[in-house]
């Protein structure tokens, strides 16, 4: 998850930049998004998962992929919204890789890359939700195959929409105009006005 932090601190620095207001964070209003708390709460969960169990892999990779379906709903009824649609994108893909591979497939290459470190040092069973990418893996360009070396890990394509689709979606809200009268001017103004007309007659 730390990339994605990286992501919307880079979303928020460049909609600043561009006359974004911090205040307009505030007013984001996203449909149903108590999901958003639920499908990345199954994530986390995932994580702290005892590796050394019969069953940690396959509890694991079972909670990553019914956390998909929450945050695909969550995009799909805001998918009017700027970004949306490349969050569902970038979360299906992920979501149909890792459900064909019983894990998210990882390259061994990228991940040296990325990591700063021989692959084969690396723990699979330990990862849980990883698997080596192999001559078997199914839809591998789906799989972690982007190294990304500042932040010292691998990435995936759906990774990738996701993350311009959080930071296409940061950057419109923080860029809307401030409503600083949540009930307008005009009705309360009209009502002043006929208040006033009626104690004239």
């Amino acid at each position: 998850m730390l990339w994605l932090a990286i992501v919307l601190a880079i979303s928020i620095g460049m909609a600043l930049l561009r006359g974004g207001r911090l205040l307009n964070l505030s007013e984001v209003k996203l449909r149903a998004w108590p999901l958003l708390v639920v499908g990345f709460g199954m994530q986390l969960a995932a994580d702290y998962l005892p590796s050394d169990r019969d069953w940690s892999h396959d509890a694991a990779v079972t909670l990553v992929i019914l956390s998909f379906i929450p945050l695909m709903v969550i995009a799909w009824l805001n998918r009017a919204e700027a970004g949306m649609w490349l969050v569902g994108l970038g979360v299906f893909m992920n979501f149909t890789v890792i459900a064909v591979n019983s894990g998210m497939p990882v390259l061994p290459e990228a991940a040296s890359l990325g990591l700063g470190r021989d692959i084969t040092a690396v723990d699979f069973d330990a990862l849980s939700k990883h698997v080596l990418m192999d001559d078997s893996t199914r839809l591998a360009f789906l799989g972690d195959v982007i190294p990304v070396r500042v932040i010292r890990n691998v990435v995936s394509l759906g990774d990738v929409f996701l993350a311009v689709g959080l930071g296409v979606f940061v950057e419109d809200q923080m860029r809307r105009p401030v409503r600083w009268f949540k009930h307008g001017l005009n009705e309360s103004g009209g009502g002043t006005a006929s208040r006033r007309d009626s104690s004239l007659v």
